[in-house]
């Protein structure tokens, strides 16, 4: 399992419309990717402009592939929403000490 780590920080007050944005628009683009497994977005309730993505892939290779193939068009739908660029990390194992609340679809 590979998760990638996306940090967002949207224009005042734009934070829950990029969330939803990213869960009605870019989801459904990620569950078309090859190794795409899940997608959570994070909102922080502490810095309400901050926003986590969290995409779960089934390798590396699959998410670098999504990032060359899709992420340009990711960001061209997100852009209208964020004050700066995106900060992408990417990494096997999560650990966070912020408090976020979650605002996303979850899978069953």
């Amino acid at each position: 399992m590979f998760t990638r780590v996306v940090e967002l920080i949207s224009e005042s007050g734009k934070a829950k419309e990029l969330a939803n944005t990213i869960n009605e628009k870019v989801v459904p683009i990620l569950k078309k990717q090859r190794g795409f497994v899940d997608e959570t977005v994070l909102i922080s309730d502490t810095e309400p402009t901050r926003i986590l993505g969290l995409s779960f892939w089934n390798n590396k290779e699959d998410a670098e592939r999504y990032h060359q193939e899709q992420y340009p068009k990711i960001q061209n739908i997100r852009r209208p929403y964020l004050d700066n660029a995106p900060d992408r990390r990417r990494q096997s194992r999560l650990r966070y000490g912020g408090r976020f609340a979650i605002s996303s679809h979850r899978r069953a």
